[in-house]
């Protein structure tokens, strides 16, 4: 039954690798193996790679100052953190809150088997995370430093212990994500929030790791004293793969121990937490007085709400908010520096620079595509909007404005911030603002063209039609390869040209296509809407 139960755990986490989900029907042997040599490319070759990388510049060095333990402690302590973090929230979903709780309680199955197949895929997922930092770390040193029985046996069982402190971590932190869903109101705008919180923190290490890596080599001494001293418990940690017999004895005894107590408090608690649904406010009627708005304010208000309440959607087609507002801080500070820097490469030709800012300003537009999924998104609910007494032109116009909107403004606040730093004529400035606004129009109705041409309404997973469809996929890369014709036109024709003439013909033709598009969404895109 265990075996099942493991079984049935894994394909719910691989399912989209074995099940098509737009043809309703099990995948291809040949599909099936494609997906996952891509999946093992991309864990082993890409992410193994590059912690591979990193044990290549550390693990000489250090080793040759006698601080191996201090080597495979950082590499130890990063595996960790890779693994706690990607494991994280298949435990809240697979072990605290699982869908199918409640029908795998209902029958016949003791509750010792149900929890042991919950722990066993958290725990088969840190490990898969977890061996991409620490495997490649352990071979490195096996390869460059010694290779002894007692370092092998003490690499493998770190291997075997780190993934075991993995599986207590993600137990620990999946209980605190899943007490805390249970009492969020927002839960959509925070887990934004942290996905870029986290996303941020990925970047500032990522930048910051050469210089931290460089450190470290350069004082192994003296941060090793401070740790042995301070830290005694992560010396013992990171001898173990020396080989410390001594130290694979205290660590493994602590391990299991703390193992088998996380067992026990889940066999104690799991029925509470598996069955928690989590505190509901009591309702209390209050009266209050309900303001009518417009159908159009009241439709525009509905793709509103649906794209707040769902974090893939945010993230996947409304980042672009947050970068025209980043870039809008930056060029308060640094528009100056850059409008120089740009002066000087391109011998002081303005019409380059101005083509080039109207170029990079379009580019971190083109990261908002809220239009271009949003009728897929309607999904198997299209009926609700088709059954109300509301013009399909008005519904259409919702998803424009929905655009517009989200990102327009932060053009406007980009455009405000940028276009006095960088020294332009107040006629060649607006010129500018005028290319860039109507871009951002532009590339709204075209990506509503776009989820009218290829529309996805029989998805399972919203993922599907945010990130996985023909609509945005072609609607982005229009978008891309559109922004850069006004840079790459300046680049081409020469510093010669008049500064206006690139901006004026983008301008223009960027115009022309919006009427082409308008016109095309307001009669042949609503009798398509209409027959979807």
């Amino acid at each position: 039954m265990l075996k099942q139960l493991v079984k049935k755990q894994m394909a719910e986490i691989f399912r989209s690798y074995l099940y098509d989900a737009k043809k309703n029907k099990k995948r291809s042997k040949g599909a099936f193996i494609l997906y996952f040599a891509l999946f093992a490319l991309l864990m082993v070759g890409v992410l193994g790679g590059m912690f591979a990388f990193v044990a290549l510049m550390l693990c000489e060095d250090m080793a040759a100052a006698n601080m191996g333990w201090l080597y495979f402690t950082l590499m130890g302590l990063m595996a960790i953190f890779m693994g706690a973090f990607g494991s994280v929230f298949n435990t809240y979903s697979s072990l605290y809150l699982a869908k199918d709780n409640d029908l795998l309680l209902s029958l016949p199955i003791p509750l010792r088997v149900i929890i042991a197949s919950r722990l066993v895929t958290v725990y088969l997922m840190g490990l898969m995370y977890s061996a991409m930092v620490i495997l490649p770390a352990v071979i490195v040193y096996w390869i460059q430093v010694a290779h002894s029985a007692a370092v092998i046996a003490g690499g493998l069982v770190l291997m075997v212990l780190i993934s075991l402190i993995v599986l207590l971590l993600s137990c620990l932190l999946g209980w605190v994500v899943a007490k805390i869903s249970l009492k969020l109101k927002h839960k959509g705008i925070t887990t934004v929030l942290v996905s870029l919180v986290a996303i941020g923190l990925y970047y500032f290490i990522y930048f910051k790791a050469q210089t931290v890596i460089a450190d470290l080599v350069a004082n192994a001494a003296v941060y090793g004293a401070k740790i042995k001293g301070a830290a005694y418990p992560l010396y013992v940690f990171g001898r173990v793969a020396e080989g410390d017999w001594l130290a694979m004895l205290l660590v493994t005894a602590v391990t299991v121990l703390l193992t088998a107590l996380t067992w026990l408090l889940l066999s104690r608690s799991f029925l509470r937490l598996a069955t928690s649904g989590g505190s509901a406010a009591k309702a209390r009627y209050q009266e209050k007085k309900v303001r009518v708005r417009s159908l159009s304010a009241a439709l525009l208000g509905k793709e509103y709400r649906r794209f707040v309440s769902s974090p893939n959607y945010m993230l996947n087609c409304g980042f672009g908010i947050l970068i025209l507002i980043a870039a809008g801080v930056m060029m308060l500070f640094k528009g100056g520096e850059l409008s120089m820097l740009l002066t000087s490469v391109f011998n002081g030709s303005e019409g380059i620079v101005l083509a080039l800012t109207v170029s990079m300003a379009c580019l971190l537009a083109s990261m908002n595509d809220m239009a271009a999924p949003s009728i897929s998104l309607e999904g198997k609910n299209l009926w609700v909007l088709r059954s109300l007494p509301v013009p399909v032109w008005e519904a259409l116009k919702a998803k424009l404005k929905l655009q517009l909107l989200l990102t327009g403004i932060p053009m406007v606040f980009l455009l405000c911030c940028a276009l006095p730093m960088m020294g332009f004529s107040p006629l060649l400035a607006l010129l500018a603002a005028v290319c860039c606004l109507l871009n951002v129009l532009l590339m709204a109705l075209f990506g509503l063209f776009m989820g009218l041409k290829m529309p996805n309404l029989n998805w399972t997973s919203e993922i599907t039609p945010i990130k996985q469809s023909g609509s945005v996929m072609f609607s982005l890369l229009g978008s891309w390869v559109y922004a850069i014709l006004p840079g790459a036109a300046a680049l081409l024709l020469g510093s010669h040209l008049t500064p206006a003439l690139v901006p004026s013909l983008f301008a223009l033709l960027t115009a022309a296509l919006c009427v082409l598009l308008y016109v095309w969404l307001k009669k042949r895109g609503t009798r398509v809407f209409a027959a979807l």
